[in-house]
């Protein structure tokens, strides 16, 4: 195994890891930023109406997201056993 093939294996890994957090992380993100606003307008300060709905629209977006996000853990991870042979064998 040269090399290469480990680097193409890591950027491989962390694309696919890339992809599977930016529906959650951009939820947060945005939910997060909404809320943050309304605080801002309405002078409430409350941890908890910052923390509650984040945590459901993350529960959201996994629920909308997750079948995608297994397809994609799949494929994966399908590609590295397909490649394990080529690996081993140096070609």
């Amino acid at each position: 195994m040269d090399t290469n093939a480990v680097l193409d294996i890591g950027v491989q890994g962390l694309w696919t890891a890339a992809k599977l957090a930016a529906p959650v992380l951009l939820t947060a993100l945005a939910v997060g930023f909404g809320i943050s606003l309304m605080q801002s307008i309405t002078q409430i300060q409350e941890v908890t109406l910052s923390f509650v709905p984040k945590a459901v629209a993350v529960c959201v977006a996994l629920l909308v997201c997750g079948h995608w996000m297994i397809q994609e853990m799949v494929h994966f991870t399908n590609e590295l056993f397909e490649k394990i042979p080529s690996l081993l064998s140096g070609g």
